[in-house]
């Protein structure tokens, strides 16, 4: 499969694109109960690759999961949320309504804007609001001690992004429903690698640093534990009782209203502008390419990373037309000039155009192949009401 086009057969015998894919064929028994059979091409748990936004769905998941679990009243992820400071390389959000806009500081929102368009802001706050250590230690305690997630998206050192911020939780009238405190990590965390260093120079203040730039004490999410952690957000009960995280029925499809909706069919004021297209963040198959159409029959579910030449998708598709579905988590590196944050990176010319094929290739496959029971995809293709 990987050889039927020109493109595909470059990246995958091209070492230097560090090619990683897990490709998760899904059959249903009678029951239209689905087991899950992994494929995987170079996979390495021990090759490091920045994994960018894909770390924000952990974020999301953790986040519904702590409203849950502090149990206050009144407080929801449509509560308006006021973020403050306490230490350098923290911003503050003040308190501001109307409750329940799309423009109010709230759980719910920031969990929109990092799924429908990979805002970054967005990640910091729901970061802040986790704290550094409660985060990684929840995410070990689920199964995933290899996963660290160490840095807001912001020019924070290793120290500043150990402190976080401290944050209150608002009615509308402004009684206040939850405060937390600033919260420290008082130990580092660093790759469970070792020392990571990649790339022959790096790009800092307008000068270029003629050694490896390192990567030993940024965030690490293996492309296993993303594809996990994905397959938890839609197929919840397939995962053991323990290796989930807290979360209502009502979370779970509040989550997957937002993985595969694209920017202006999710109703989002902030997003009808044309900069958001329907392809903005659907990489496994419309490549970002604003000017393929958007196909209805397929919905795809998915989380992107794209920063440091490092370019990712994981998705699960279901596609009505031909009555299939599939898992496919893909990364590859595209820095050919070796420095890292020039900017120079192919994402347009070889990475996107990758992707695309890549999930055209899987989906014309799954199309024909046969399965014991054609899926029931109304779940994934029902009406939704949530917001």
């Amino acid at each position: 499969m990987l050889h039927t086009t020109s493109l595909l057969r470059r990246v995958a015998d091209n070492s230097q694109y560090e090619l990683q894919i897990i490709y998760t064929q899904i059959n249903r028994d009678l029951q239209s109960r689905p087991t899950f059979t992994q494929h995987t091409y170079h996979l390495n748990s021990r090759q490091y690759f920045n994994p960018a936004s894909l770390v924000k769905l952990p974020v999301c998941l953790l986040s519904l999961e702590k409203l849950n679990d502090l149990k206050k009243p009144n407080l929801t992820r449509r509560s308006i949320m006021a973020t403050g400071t306490a230490f350098r390389c923290q911003t503050a959000v003040p308190f501001a309504t109307p409750a329940d806009s799309d423009r109010t500081a709230t759980v719910g929102n920031y969990i929109k804007r990092m799924l429908l368009v990979s805002d970054n802001v967005a990640y910091n706050r729901l970061y802040e609001f986790l704290g550094q250590r409660p985060l990684n230690q929840r995410l070990h305690q689920l199964g995933y001690p290899n996963a660290r997630i160490t840095r807001r998206f912001a020019p924070c050192d290793t120290a500043a992004n150990r402190h976080t911020n401290p944050i209150t939780f608002f009615t509308a009238t402004k009684d206040t429903i939850y405060h937390q405190p600033p919260q420290t990590n008082p130990t580092p965390y660093s790759s469970p690698l070792g020392p990571v260093r990649k790339g022959r120079a790096y790009q800092a203040g307008g000068r270029i640093i003629r050694e490896p730039y390192d990567f030993t004490t940024a965030n690490h999410l293996p492309l296993a534990d993303i594809t996990a952690l994905l397959r938890l957000a839609l197929f919840p009960e397939t995962i053991p009782a323990p290796q989930r995280p807290h979360l209502t029925p009502q979370d779970y499809a509040f989550l997957r209203r937002y993985l595969h909706a694209t920017p202006h069919e999710s109703g989002f004021s902030l997003y009808k502008s044309q900069a958001y297209f329907d392809a903005y963040k659907k990489y496994l198959y419309y490549g970002r390419n604003p000017d393929r159409p958007h196909e209805k029959a397929l919905r795809i579910y998915n989380i992107v990373g794209m920063s440091h030449g490092y370019l990712a998708d994981v998705a699960y598709f279901a596609d009505s037309l031909h009555q299939s579905e599939f898992l496919i988590s893909a990364v590859l590196y595209l820095n050919q000039d070796g420095i890292i944050n020039d900017g120079a990176y192919e994402y347009d010319t070889i990475g996107q155009p990758f992707l695309a094929q890549l999930g055209t290739q899987i989906r014309q496959y799954e199309a024909q192949r046969p399965r014991p029971t054609r899926p029931n995809l109304t779940e994934f293709f029902a009406p939704e009401l949530i917001r």
